[in-house]
């Protein structure tokens, strides 16, 4: 492996770290909701619900919009990169699903602001909205650093499903065993599912998963939460 090769492949380690400072272990994203529910009550619920929210919500949406942005990004297409992040906070289904986007993408951009990542102009552009969503500022740190967008979308989806794992550990609860046994179920399923998001078109976007909103908006008013969403 080259030495370039190396340093990229760190870089990409960093990104899906669930060190970066963004705040990712204080949200669900609609788990603990399910749990309180009743839906998600052991291990092989927790991967069905995870499988799910992956199948029908991340990757026909999330994942999607990420490559797009980051095409932006390299191509240094801001009116696009304003699109696509404004779709992404339209598409999110509960007010607790938006705001945990808009702050993990808060923290984020200003995280590679300080880092000085991308040159005066992108820079300019990503600190220009008001709100980003999470992916904006993820997908410029991928393109700043030179990761291909598979492996960036890879990478992103990879640390969804780990801290899924993670909360399904603490709400569930899931034991440290079955957590493992779930990463590697899903994982094996990540390249399918970005080389899928790169074939949908535009007009094919589009996460449907009435469920979730539902719980969502059920869990801000939840009586007893460990999460944020």
């Amino acid at each position: 492996m080259s030495a370039h090769r190396s340093v990229t492949l760190a870089r990409l380690l960093q990104l899906a770290s669930p060190a970066l400072p963004v705040g990712a272990y204080s949200y669900s994203q609609g788990l603990e909701a399910a749990v309180a529910a009743g839906i998600v009550h052991d291990a092989n619920s927790a991967a069905g619900w995870i499988g799910d929210m992956l199948d029908l919500s991340v990757a026909r949406l999330e994942a999607p919009v990420l490559l797009r942005l980051h095409e932006a990004w390299r191509g240094a297409d801001f009116e696009a990169v304003a699109r696509w992040n404004e779709l992404f906070l339209a598409s999110r289904e509960a007010a607790e699903l938006r705001a945990e986007t808009a702050q993990m993408g808060f923290s984020l951009r200003r995280l590679v602001l300080e880092l000085g990542l991308g040159d005066e102009a992108r820079r300019g552009a990503l600190a220009t909205p008001e709100e980003v969503g999470f992916p904006t500022p993820f997908a410029f740190a991928s393109a700043a650093w030179c990761i291909e967008p598979q492996e960036a979308l890879i990478a992103y989806l990879w640390a969804w499903v780990e801290n899924q794992a993670m909360a399904a550990m603490k709400a569930v609860p899931v034991g440290q065993t079955d957590a493992q046994r779930l990463l590697a179920l899903l994982g094996e399923r990540l390249p399918d599912v970005a080389e899928d998001a790169a074939a949908w078109r535009d007009d094919e976007l589009g996460n449907v998963t009435p469920g979730l909103g539902l719980l969502s908006s059920r869990h801000e008013t939840q009586y007893s939460r460990l999460f944020r969403s």
